[in-house]
């Protein structure tokens, strides 16, 4: 399978995990019965920034092969549609980047000069670790960082974005099988730069036997909306859960917190193995159509 339409993969389980996670927010008198009996909700189902992001993100890489971080920064910027639910840090950055700031600095003054950690460039980049598979984990890790940096310029954060890649990156492989299993976590963990996403994941090693809601209340389930309390559940549900794509996120959402954007993440890696049911595909709102034009006289 070549590069795009493996990337492709990935942002469908992506796109369907996100707008299936989605469905799970609201009254609890609606949401409870439908987690308790797995029943599925009725379509459509809306998407959020985390798809929106993700498309713009494979469009790019479509075009360029590559992360041209100028021109991504500017076409995250204009591609973001107020109401679906960007955080307000990136909000902020990208509106500063309209109005004329350059993406460095936007993103390094956010959070009192922190760079962001929080868990949206890891939620996007799964079809980038599908994409760059076959070119090698070190060309995965570097591009990684490098779609991560336009929005969240801390060591974290990026963390967040290196884990995912590389975990997406390694389920295309064609040996690759669910669930993925604890050798695959620990060849992702041994590639995650930082320090508290990176031991969090070696936490999620040690649990392969537990239950999902305990596993949440160790690892997170992204109630803070971080990258170490989102991506290592993540990875565990992706390692120890996902016999297929509706178990995957069955048990991905039971945990509740951040829902649409762990489901996105695991919808992400699990979608290179295995696309979702037909009926989910369909109950998803058609991606957005708009695409950001190539400035004149770009390559």
């Amino acid at each position: 399978m070549n590069a795009e339409a493996q990337m492709s993969m990935s942002l469908l389980g992506l796109s369907v995990g996100d707008a299936f996670g989605e469905q799970f927010f609201g009254d609890p008198t609606r949401v409870f019965p439908h987690l308790l009996e797995r029943r599925i909700p009725d379509g459509p189902w809306r998407w959020t920034d985390d798809t929106e992001m993700a498309v713009v993100l494979s469009r790019h890489l479509e075009r360029f092969g590559e992360v041209d971080q100028q021109q991504l920064a500017l076409e995250f910027a204009e591609g973001m549609t107020v109401g679906r639910g960007y955080g307000r840090g990136a909000y902020e950055i990208l509106t500063s980047i309209l109005e004329g700031v350059s993406w460095h600095a936007a993103s390094r003054r956010a959070f009192r000069g922190q760079g962001s950690f929080g868990n949206g460039a890891a939620m996007r980049v799964a079809p980038l670790g599908a994409y760059f598979a076959s070119q090698g984990l070190q060309v995965v890790v570097e591009q990684a960082c490098r779609s991560a940096e336009i929005t969240h310029a801390h060591e974290e954060g990026m963390a967040g974005a290196v884990a995912i890649a590389v975990a997406s990156a390694l389920a295309s492989a064609p040996s690759a099988s669910l669930p993925l299993g604890a050798a695959w976590l620990r060849e992702v963990h041994d590639l995650v730069p930082g320090r508290f996403t990176r031991e969090t994941i070696a936490e999620a090693i040690t649990l392969e036997g537990a239950e999902t809601i305990e596993a949440a209340k160790t690892l997170g389930n992204g109630s803070g909306v971080s990258a170490p309390d989102t991506v290592p559940f993540c990875l565990w549900v992706c390692a120890f859960k996902a016999t297929d794509f509706e178990t995957a996120l069955w048990e991905t959402v039971s945990a509740l917190g951040d829902r649409d954007t762990t489901c996105a993440i695991v919808g992400g890696i699990v979608g290179n193995l295995q696309p979702p049911p037909e009926s989910w595909q369909t109950s998803r709102e058609s991606y957005p159509e708009r695409v950001t034009a190539l400035p004149e006289g770009h390559r």
